[in-house]
């Protein structure tokens, strides 16, 4: 049997998520979404939601580890700090129930699933469509990006595993 791996991207109004079975050198399309939250809703209650979300799909779907989009470089601060929060909250769940995970960036994310890490949102979309071997793309764009943090989290976890080391880059 193989292990489920929970893929994130983080956001204040949409967190993106992907799991996927790994079985060998196969990976498993087992599921794909984005978690919304309204801006209405104060911050305080946007991240409990967001909190919420996160430890239901991990009761539902049992994760043995998660891949993170980490935040990279934003010319806009004022973006940067609604994600840089939602991100701390979601790796806090994680924490708490006992799931390694691993923060990767853009780049690495799209180097993981196309090969090349200045590769287009769409190519990275079709390539995700070929590995799960999909009749369409995974939408929204924040899914298919949690969709490859998890296939980036189950590259390094089978390298590591090769190499012999089994403690995850919780960074």
């Amino acid at each position: 049997m193989g292990k489920r791996i929970l893929g994130i991207d983080p956001g204040l109004a949409f967190t993106g998520y992907g799991v996927i079975m790994v079985e060998g050198f196969r990976y498993h399309h087992i599921s794909h979404g984005v978690i919304k939250t309204q801006a209405k809703n104060g911050i305080g209650l946007r991240l409990m939601q967001i909190q919420e979300e996160i430890q239901k799909l991990i009761e539902t779907y049992i994760p043995v580890e998660a891949g993170i989009e980490s935040l990279y470089f934003y010319k806009n601060s004022k973006s940067a700090i609604p994600v840089a929060q939602a991100s701390g909250v979601i790796l806090l769940t994680l924490a708490r129930a006992g799931i390694p995970f691993g923060t990767y960036t853009p780049l690495e994310l799209k180097q993981a699933v196309v090969g090349h890490g200045k590769a287009e949102k769409r190519q990275v979309q079709e390539m995700l469509k070929i590995l799960f071997n999909m009749k369409t793309v995974p939408e929204p764009d924040h899914a298919a990006d949690a969709l490859a943090a998890a296939i980036c989290q189950a590259s390094f976890s089978a390298v590591r595993e090769r190499l012999g080391f089994h403690e995850l880059r919780n960074v």
